[in-house]
């Protein structure tokens, strides 16, 4: 049976490191192309390179992929993806802005620092999820969410690439699901955007 959220959502927030374009190729393409809430990823990755995250995604996603800019007004129904070497934000407007504030766990762009300033915006109306990878970051910014009253989605750590990233959001703060991967798309598919 398919997890249903029984809310409306105004936007989502997604965090992953190791095994990412992977575990992303599984859930974005369900995103069904009614959804209209933006949604905001952060992906590590190096920082001395270009991302190819958007050529990657955009052909697989029924909804306008995107790489994050500064200042940018974020657009209805559209993918942002953060930009190598920037901490992403989302500031009143909404509107998206980008930070060169010191490294997180290691990473810079942060899910933590995403996942806190989206959990700030956007409270309960907004849907977390942590996917595979091999560091702690993503745990904080989850459970800024969950005290945000927002809903927090945790891919089941053995069914994760590197399951670190998971097992650390779960020990974190309580979560109100832990999925595979493919429910965690299920659940994609059955999302209603809040219109607010």
């Amino acid at each position: 049976m398919t997890a249903s959220l029984g809310r409306a959502i105004g936007a989502v927030v997604i965090g992953t490191s190791a095994g990412g374009v992977e575990a992303l190729s599984v859930l974005l393409p369900a995103l069904p192309a009614t959804f209209r809430s933006p949604v905001f990823i952060v992906l590590h990755l190096p920082r001395e390179r270009p991302s190819l995250l958007v050529d990657i995604f955009r052909p697989r996603c029924a909804r306008p992929v995107r790489e994050a800019e500064d200042k940018e007004p974020v657009e209805d129904g559209t993918v942002y993806f953060a930009a190598p070497d920037y901490h992403l934000l989302i500031e009143e407007g909404p509107r998206l802005a980008l930070s060169v504030d010191e490294p997180v766990h290691f990473s810079r762009p942060s899910i933590d620092v995403l996942f806190e300033s989206a959990a700030d915006l956007f409270g309960p109306r907004l849907l977390g999820i942590i996917l595979t990878g091999g560091s702690e970051d993503g745990a904080r910014g989850l459970e800024a969410v969950h005290r945000a009253g927002g809903v927090t989605v945790v891919q089941q750590p053995d069914t994760a690439q590197v399951p670190l990233m998971t097992q650390s959001a779960i020990k974190r703060s309580p979560v109100d699901l832990v999925l595979p991967l493919e429910e965690i798309a299920a659940l994609l598919r059955t999302l209603d955007s809040d219109p607010s």
